[in-house]
């Protein structure tokens, strides 16, 4: 049930724009430190979807400062692995159970689920969100920024934050560029039950000829599926998500429903910048890139409490260059990854799965666990 609609203030000291997890997570900062701010968004209350499923232990670790950790951990998957295959073939076991850190595994849980944690913290705080408000401008000036919503409301604020996605308004009155290009594949989800062979303790990313896969165990039997394809429907059905299994880890999987399911083109960017006088960009305002490891809105909600630390302690100007290199470093580390799992050079394939199966006995795999962790990033 949505909460009663709340009259927007006439002015705040931090507007922030978007209420998906980045800017969820940047309120709760803001409101644990006493800061005013106003959370503005377009969607209704619980308009979202499945999307994000992964929650990385650096995450983990920063809701635990937020007091939204064990929340969300007790709705979520605990695994303590990724398995890298090409087709039924293991090639690689990426271990997190030996992570320095008090969460050794990644937790799968639906981005929905995450954002309802995250929005009932802030309402215990005695925060909420405004909503629905599209913001249409955005202006700043000496003294503060002014934002305008589509009914004509107006807010005045001395800074603002662009939580608001890759087309973010916020960016757009920036004028700061989002530098990158986009893969030609396009990416199904989709949320299944299913049969599944390599059974649900782990997360698997295949490899193959026919293009990437992912699957990974989500809460309530239900398996997410994230695949290239060269043109996927608005809508993937199940007969498609089967066929796609099918050729990508044959006699594995057996799908018997699909409880939602979309498309998306996926981009590789970074913003230029992430300030630009008043204006702030966190999430995907400021970086979006492939799903390959599921870091993206783990590395959001890392820069919402960034920020809003940086707010607390008013050190504004080192957030870019506390946050901006790391989304270069994401960027491309699943940029490598995804181009590795999707070439379909066959002398290139032997050569990256005979590399892959000598590596296993290195440390290249608890490093690799790190870095999806994002422990590095601290």
């Amino acid at each position: 049930m949505n909460s009663p609609a709340l009259a927007l203030p006439d002015r705040t000291e931090v507007a922030i724009v978007g209420a998906g997890p980045t800017g969820l997570a940047l309120a709760v900062t803001l409101a644990l430190a006493g800061i005013d701010f106003v959370l503005l968004v377009q969607q209704d209350e619980g308009a979202n979807t499945s999307r994000a499923a992964v929650v990385h232990a650096r995450t983990l670790e920063v809701l635990d400062e937020l007091g939204a950790s064990g929340e969300l951990i007790g709705r979520g998957v605990k695994l303590d692995r990724f398995a890298v295959r090409d087709g039924a073939r293991r090639l690689l076991t990426v271990p997190f159970d030996q992570l320095p850190t008090p969460h050794p595994y990644t937790l799968m849980v639906p981005q929905y689920e995450t954002e309802a944690v995250l929005l009932a913290r802030l309402r215990a705080l005695g925060g909420d969100v405004h909503r629905p408000h599209q913001v249409t401008s955005v202006v700043q000036d000496e003294e503060g920024v002014t934002l305008t919503t589509g009914t004509g409301q107006t807010l005045r604020a001395a800074y603002a934050v662009g939580a608001d996605g890759m087309h973010s308004t916020v960016r757009e009155a920036s004028g700061i560029g989002f530098t990158g290009s986009s893969y030609a594949e396009s990416f199904v989800l989709a949320d299944v039950v299913m049969d599944w062979a390599p059974g649900p303790a782990e997360v698997s990313l295949t490899f193959g000829a026919a293009g990437l896969l992912v699957v990974a165990p989500l809460p309530g039997g239900h398996y997410r599926i994230v695949a290239t394809t060269d043109q996927a429907p608005e809508h993937p059905d199940l007969a498609l998500v089967q066929r796609l299994l099918d050729q990508r880890t044959p006699g594995q999987a057996a799908v018997t429903d699909v409880a939602w399911s979309s498309r998306f083109r996926v981009h590789h960017r970074v913003a230029d910048h992430y300030r630009a006088g008043r204006l702030f960009l966190a999430g995907d305002a400021a970086h979006v890139h492939s799903p390959a490891g599921g870091q993206g809105m783990n590395t959001g909600i890392q820069d919402g409490y960034a920020l809003g630390t940086a707010f607390a302690t008013d050190t504004l100007d080192a957030y870019e260059a506390r946050r901006r290199p790391v989304a270069e470093r994401v960027v491309a580390f699943t940029d490598r990854m995804t181009r590795i799992a999707t070439t379909r050079n066959p002398a290139v394939r032997m050569l990256r799965n005979t590399a892959m199966r000598l590596m296993g006995h290195t440390t290249l795999p608890a490093r690799l666990a790190t870095e999806l962790a994002e422990l590095n990033y601290r």
